[in-house]
């Protein structure tokens, strides 16, 4: 299998849940629960606490010359980190 962790989402949402030490990691789309778990844990050098994920499916959009394509599929994983414990991501 490839990278699991594709990137950090900082975005809004991203920055409001971090305040309940929570982080949210796009990943790729066959990967478990325990291997993001892992991978965390190995990669950025924390405890993990709970992990919870979301799958988002391709959708049709249209381009400017009227022709349709598809976005990819892609996965979202909600970290949730010990107490005390924080991802850099600077």
């Amino acid at each position: 299998m490839k990278t699991i962790i594709r990137k950090v989402s900082v975005t809004e949402k991203g920055t409001l849940i971090g305040a309940k030490n929570q982080y949210m990691l796009e990943v790729a789309p066959e990967a478990t629960k325990p291997q993001i778990r892992q991978a965390v844990e190995e990669q950025f050098g924390v405890h993990v606490k709970s992990v919870n994920t979301a799958n988002y499916r391709p959708r049709t959009v249209a381009t400017r010359t009227r022709r349709t394509t598809q976005t990819p599929a892609w996965k979202r994983a909600y970290v949730t980190l010990r107490e005390g414990e924080r991802i850099e991501l600077a």
